[in-house]
């Protein structure tokens, strides 16, 4: 023990004698340690935000969506094929068992006048049952119900967007509104949900009943999909078996033919979502990690330069009864010290990067315990493995040679 106490003393004593030096080899470690810990936290913080986007757009979700057609052999991409009706919807409603609520989705758009202001924002056609779905709360006014949806009754929700571009502070409830020409009562007003994984502003809409957007504005007899909520997080996959065996016989599919909907649900969309940001962020700690590599180089340059400066101090102590393996222990101990030193520094500098793009940029950064653990102790091994080759070399001189160096 008290060897041991000696050696890191003399280590210490070794690499403060020339600080400057030191600290440019520790350099490399530093943002090596430091480039690793944040591009994985800036990964696990975009995955993170792609998860809570998700899962804001409602709980135990369930999306169908039309297929694709082909031409000429060639696939014409998803949505290109769509055979999705209201008579759909009605057929979940009444016959599923596994699925709580369900809602027809029909997507249009246009300009929006209210007053003496205009608004270019997206109009979806809900049923009654998109707002549980959804987990979408009102700040303000009601809801409309299914009487609303079967008389086509013309009012609409304004998202928190919408409402701030066209009225600002003041209570739009009651008003009307003009969507590309037709007349809309502005019966509530939608909670606020931010941006969602693709970054696009889920406030900028207005929620109208489905069959007013589908005949009105739209004038069309097909929706753009169907959403639907499983009764619970363990249900989902039955659930999706249930729909397509409803959809099948609506659609008249026959055995062997292929299904003309697809049907996907929450864990998979974050699923697909993930997968990109997880490579990436395996990318950019693959490259970090070559940082840390070169500062490991970078160590080994200076022990091999700092061996051969202290020659005759070596033959001095093996002169005098220092073996072999003394010198290799100091030596090997001085560059795992110079790269833990970087480390921890690199750690401290990655804390502050970290807290630096959480307070004053839009990237979200989670550092995570375990990759802080993983870096320094890399970092250590880096030492270790870089350093082993100048200290065998210190240990292997001759002490007669090492006394005559000058």
């Amino acid at each position: 023990m008290l060897q041991l106490t000696n050696l890191f003393k003399a280590a210490f004593r070794s690499i403060l004698k020339n600080r400057m030096r030191s600290l440019l080899t520790s350099l490399g470690i530093i943002i090596g340690v430091s480039a690793v810990i944040v591009m994985v936290g800036v990964g696990a913080g975009s995955q993170k935000q792609i998860a809570d986007q998700i899962n804001s757009l409602g709980t135990n979700m369930i999306l169908i969506m039309p297929s694709w057609s082909r031409m000429g052999g060639v696939s014409r991409g998803a949505g290109s094929f769509n055979r999705l009706k209201m008579s759909d919807t009605e057929a979940i409603r009444e016959q599923a068992t596994l699925v709580r609520y369900v809602s027809s989705i029909v997507f249009s758009g246009g300009q929006v006048i209210a007053g003496g202001k205009n608004w270019n924002t997206s109009i979806h056609g809900v049923d009654p049952d998109y707002r549980q779905i959804r987990s979408w709360d009102l700040t303000s006014g009601i809801f409309f119900t299914e009487r609303d949806v079967r008389t086509r009754k013309k009012v609409a929700i304004l998202g928190a967007t919408v409402q701030k571009e066209l009225y600002g502070d003041t209570d739009p409830i009651g008003d009307r509104i003009r969507i590309r020409n037709t007349p809309f009562t502005v019966i509530g007003v939608l909670k606020e949900k931010g941006q969602d994984a693709r970054g696009q502003d889920q406030d900028d809409v207005i929620l109208a009943p489905s069959t007013t957007v589908l005949y009105r504005l739209k004038g069309d007899n097909f929706i753009n999909m169907i959403q639907a909520s499983a009764v619970s997080l363990d249900k989902i996959d039955l659930a999706q078996n249930e729909l397509a065996g409803i959809l099948r016989v609506e659609h008249a599919i026959d055995y062997g033919q292929e299904d003309d909907f697809m049907i996907r649900n929450q864990a998979e969309i974050t699923e697909m979502a993930s997968e990109t940001s997880r490579i990436m962020t395996l990318l950019l700690g693959a490259v970090a990690a070559v940082s840390l590599v070169v500062g490991g180089i970078g160590i080994m340059n200076i022990m091999l330069v700092s061996v051969t400066e202290r020659t005759r101090e070596i033959g001095i102590r093996m002169s005098v009864g220092a073996r072999g393996s003394d010198i290799l222990s100091q030596f090997l101990l001085e560059a795992v010290v110079l790269s833990l030193t970087g480390g921890i520094a690199g750690i401290l500098l990655s804390a502050a990067i970290a807290f630096g793009l959480n307070q004053w940029s839009t990237v979200y950064t989670v550092i995570r315990p375990t990759i802080v653990i993983l870096s320094f102790t890399f970092s250590g091994a880096v030492g270790v493995f870089f350093g082993f080759y100048p200290a065998r070399k210190a240990a292997r001189l001759n002490p007669i040679d090492a006394l005559r160096y000058e």
